[in-house]
């Protein structure tokens, strides 16, 4: 008896706080609005527009002549720099992340950039990669001098000179 008195409680109290909460969202209501029927038609007149400002001609400069680039920024596609001997996924991705993605790219770029390059992401790269022969192996892939490249990656070692 006493545990349903307590729940009989708890309901009472669970329906005197939903009639609060009702009569709260309904005291900011306008009083007119509450005793309207909703079939009523909204009296309100239509809001006027506002005029619209015709905005002034302005000239417009000719756009200027396209100028030739000799490294784009971005390329249309990137190479994957595997090819070079000595270069692995975690060295391309590195490179890929400084803004080097091509051949062109790596072959215009000192072989002590690419090791700033590298000990910035993580200085253990430099003692396990050498970069002093990636450009010219970058030049003659961005070349396409896919023999010329395979025979000096035949007389490389780890892409350093044996």
């Amino acid at each position: 008896m006493n545990a349903l008195f307590d729940w009989l409680v708890v309901v009472l109290a669970l329906v005197a706080l939903v009639i609060v909460l009702l009569l709260r969202n309904t005291e900011g209501e306008d009083e007119s609005a509450i005793a309207r029927s909703p079939f009523e038609a909204d009296e309100r007149p239509d809001p006027v527009p506002e005029p619209v400002a015709t905005p002034e001609p302005v000239a417009v400069a000719p756009a200027p002549e396209p100028v030739a680039e000799t490294v784009s920024a971005a390329p249309a596609k990137p190479d994957d720099l595997k090819k070079i001997e000595g270069i692995g996924p975690k060295i391309a991705s590195v490179l890929n992340a400084a803004g080097i993605s091509t051949f062109a790219q790596l072959a215009a770029t000192s072989a002590d950039r690419i090791r700033e390059i590298l000990a910035a992401e993580d200085p253990r790269l430099t003692r396990l990669a050498d970069p002093t022969t990636w450009a010219e192996q970058a030049q003659l892939a961005a070349a396409g001098k896919w023999d010329d490249l395979a025979a000096l990656q035949d007389a490389l070692k780890g892409g350093r000179r044996a």
